[in-house]
């Protein structure tokens, strides 16, 4: 069994029995699929992480615009059903940019990562010794900003290694696969959602450029916060699981 589901922000509570009943008959070898924004911040978060590992199932998640990519580092990477994956638990994996899984008797290509689209009102240092009265400000206005290395992340966005590799993967399986998992969409699937909030930008030409190129039957993301199928195959995914 596959589920799929969108942004958790580590918060994992859609995952507790009586909201996913199917676990119920689930095993390790059954896998619940977070679209991005799963929620790596801190070391603090052991607690959620055990809880995840303690769960029936296997959790997998590619990346989103709101990781600790600092803290992802310190992962070991390793392989794991045709892909590079870091391991966060045994149960709690990372399908990490520009891979091609196979488990399940399907083929799953993944590419995490996404440009925020809460910060407008920039990026402030965490060095900065006019920080906290920057903050004050900031707030005052409910502006929306983020901290470097706090709470936003230069690696949110895929580099060009990471392109590249996307390509060659897609290549080598002669740009045929079943699922495509990712956080942000193509460029002409963003322009029909959130009503002109949300803007293209390098990563959504990137995928407008797989998504004309590339055969498959269902592409899954999240990072907009609704629940809505477009095009028939692409389907948006925030608090509801498939």
């Amino acid at each position: 069994m596959i589920c799929l589901t969108g942004d958790t922000h580590g918060d994992f509570s859609r995952f507790a029995t009586k909201r996913l009943k199917k676990q119920t008959k689930m095993t390790k070898s059954d896998f619940v699929i977070v679209c991005g924004d799963f929620g790596i911040w801190s070391k603090k978060d052991k607690h959620s992480l055990d809880w995840l590992e303690s769960k029936p199932f296997t959790t997998l998640f590619v990346d989103g615009n709101h990781e600790n990519y600092d803290l992802l580092k310190e992962y070991p990477i390793e392989n794991w059903n045709g892909g590079l994956v870091q391991k966060i638990r045994p149960s709690v994996i990372h399908l990490m940019r520009g891979q091609v899984y196979n488990f399940h008797n399907k083929t799953v290509f993944t590419m995490g990562g996404a440009k925020s689209h809460d910060i407008n009102d920039g990026i402030l240092e965490p060095d900065d010794k006019n920080l906290k009265r920057k903050i004050r400000i900031l707030n005052k206005r409910n502006a929306m900003y983020r901290i470097n290395h706090v709470s936003w992340w230069e690696e949110e966005m895929p580099n060009k290694a990471e392109y590249k590799l996307a390509l060659a993967n897609l290549e080598k399986v002669n740009w045929k696969v079943d699922m495509i998992i990712s956080h942000c969409a193509p460029s002409s699937i963003v322009q029909k959602i959130g009503d002109g909030f949300y803007e293209t930008d390098e990563l959504t030409d990137f995928f407008e450029i797989i998504k004309n190129k590339c055969e498959f039957k269902y592409w899954f993301f999240g990072h907009y916060h609704d629940n809505a199928i477009i095009d028939d195959k692409f389907i948006l995914l925030y608090d509801k699981i498939v």
